[in-house]
């Protein structure tokens, strides 16, 4: 551990703190009836401004990323599953960083040595995912477009900044998520920015960051030998007449079924009969690796992607920012094993999986008159409370206390994931 980098900022007031008595105020959604089930009504949202909206997203359904071993207990996928719904349809440049050429994807090369049952390769996004992302996309357009008139009808490169991890689902994903936030009409050029694969910071980067990779490697080699995950895991696997030596845990059984699941395709009757437990030891496994308690895993985990999501708030609310250096819509498009991490940091995890096509939504509002700064979250469209803020609607400087704990700066990360891990005790190791 070396000094300084997790000591926690204060943050000061962003904005001159009133008196006001701000009670939680209710989501708008599509035709949905009002979530609160506590009586209180919503609050007068008029005296706020929205200001900034970032959106962080999983993408949509796709195939298993490895096969079960039997292949009597593999589902087919079909080649049909990747034909293109045509409302989906909308055109975009992939570029890295900087503006220059689109990275290579080492990802993408090696799912494509993994042929499926049926055709398809692993982790390919299908047309269900497609219509989920287009569906969220919708839900995007009535928030931010039709409800409020925040964003432009049509795609607008200066108001919306798109980045995505470089992984053909996401780019994908990304792609029906516009064509439905935007019904396929734009104003100019849509760009995906992404980065190389060796310094992504959209995903717990294990390649990149080798403390973090030595540090989470004895558990994940651990966490299926775990009391009561071992047991669970012995059952199912005897169910499926799987043998003890085949690599099979609770996150490759998850993985399948729940791909099976959303394209209703689950060829096996033990992961139906036993889906609420493996979903449950998946998570359990997952919870084990990442071991929330260890501050430093989480902040080499999503630590560089909560600073880009601090930096856009900063930004946003620091009246010295040019004109034209910032975004009314973020977009990021991450993974489960992204947003997992995030919502532990954030203290609104359910201990479930995060689900396909599941976003995190985080708006920036400004108090006209007193002109204090508040964050709204969302998660699966309904309202959170971050821990450390009073209520729904949260004071900036509470919120950024909170992420602070997490948060690195790129210097801060790279120093951090080049130290000698610490190993603990007892936890297999």
């Amino acid at each position: 551990m070396i000094s300084g980098v997790f000591s926690v900022r204060m943050w000061g007031p962003v904005g001159f703190l009133t008196s006001l008595a701000y009670c939680v105020h209710q989501r708008r959604a599509a035709g949905a009836e009002p979530r609160r089930a506590d009586g209180q009504h919503p609050v007068d949202r008029s005296p706020l401004e929205l200001k900034m909206v970032q959106v962080v997203f999983r993408h949509g359904a796709r195939s298993p990323l490895k096969p079960l071993p039997q292949e009597e207990q593999q589902a087919e996928w079909n080649l049909q599953l990747l034909e293109v719904p045509p409302q989906t349809q909308f055109d975009y440049t992939i570029t890295n960083l900087a503006g220059g050429p689109k990275p290579h994807s080492p990802f993408d090369s090696q799912y494509h040595e993994t042929k499926l049952k049926g055709g398809m390769f692993a982790g390919q996004l299908t047309n269900v995912g497609m219509q989920q992302m287009f569906a969220l996309g919708e839900r995007l357009r009535k928030n931010y477009v039709e409800d409020i008139p925040f964003l432009s009808p049509a795609f607008n490169p200066l108001e919306v900044f798109v980045r995505s991890t470089n992984i053909y689902r996401n780019l994908e994903s990304t792609r029906c998520l516009l064509a439905g936030l935007f019904q396929c009409q734009k104003e100019g050029p849509i760009i995906i920015h992404a980065d190389e694969a060796s310094s992504e910071v959209l995903y717990p980067n294990y390649q990149n960051c080798w403390s973090l990779r030595e540090r989470t490697r004895g558990r994940r080699q651990a966490a299926s030998l775990q009391p009561g995950i071992s047991e669970d895991l012995q059952k199912v696997k005897e169910g499926m007449g799987i043998t003890s030596n085949d690599g099979v845990d609770f996150l490759s059984l998850f993985d399948n079924m729940a791909a099976e699941q959303v394209h209703s395709l689950l060829s096996c009757p033990t992961l139906k009969r036993f889906a609420r437990m493996i979903e449950q030891r998946a998570v359990d496994t997952a919870l084990y690796v990442m071991q929330r308690e260890d501050r430093e895993s989480l902040q080499m985990a999503v630590g560089p992607f909560l600073h880009i999501l601090e930096n856009n708030l900063l930004k946003a609310v620091d009246p010295a920012t040019p004109p034209g250096k910032t975004r009314k819509l973020y977009l990021y498009a991450a993974h489960d094993v992204t947003l997992m991490p995030l919502l532990i940091t954030l203290g609104i995890f359910d201990h479930k999986w995060p689900p396909f096509a599941v976003d995190l939504t985080m708006e920036l509002y400004q108090h006209r008159e007193s002109k204090e700064w508040f964050v709204q979250l969302y998660y699966r469209g309904e309202e959170q409370v971050p821990k450390g803020c009073p209520d729904r609607l949260c004071p900036l400087d509470n919120f950024l206390n909170t992420i602070s704990v997490y948060t690195l700066n790129p210097e801060k990360y790279h120093t951090l994931c080049s130290q000698v891990p610490v190993m603990e005790l007892g936890n297999g190791e």
